[in-house]
């Protein structure tokens, strides 16, 4: 839905339901949410029309996929016209080490949540991606060594 479009309690009891377990039937769906089937999956079609759901995905442990280390990487630019954000945004998003990245405040201008297998391989990603892009300032990087939550289920809130 538009960002203006507004979902009622009952679009976002289904939402939580599906980021719990998104392999659930469509009648598990409309029990969980005091629906008949038919309207539940007509609303669900329609969260899905409108972008507010966009796909569905599985959450795999990265470590066991191969790419044990973690990395938070703050990158801040040499400059902020249309043609430097635009390039470097574009490049960014064709990194597939790159899971996320957030445009900040503060001192550095994005966030990135980067996946490696090794040292040596986040190394050629420094190195071969993304100073090969240009215009970048300074590179901020934090290593993750624990995580204490991890999450993909929204909070409930009122409307």
């Amino acid at each position: 839905m538009p960002k203006t479009a507004r979902i009622d309690a009952t679009d976002r009891k289904m939402i939580r339901a599906l980021q719990k377990n998104g392999r659930m039937t469509n009648l598990d769906l409309a029990e969980s949410v005091n629906l008949s089937p038919s309207p539940c999956l007509r609303r669900l079609r329609n969260l899905e029309k409108e972008k507010v759901i966009r796909g569905y995905s599985v959450d795999v442990d990265a470590a066991a996929y191969g790419l044990p280390i973690t990395i938070f990487v703050r990158v801040a630019l040499d400059g902020h016209n249309e043609d430097i954000v635009s390039q470097f945004e574009a490049e960014v998003r064709n990194i597939p080490e790159v899971l996320d990245c957030y445009v900040m405040t503060g001192a550095a201008d994005y966030l990135l949540r980067v996946v490696v297998s090794d040292l040596e391989d986040y190394e050629r990603f420094i190195r071969q991606r993304l100073h090969k892009i240009g215009h970048i300032r300074s590179i901020d990087t934090s290593f993750v060594y624990g995580v204490v939550k991890h999450a993909h289920i929204f909070p409930d809130i009122e409307a």
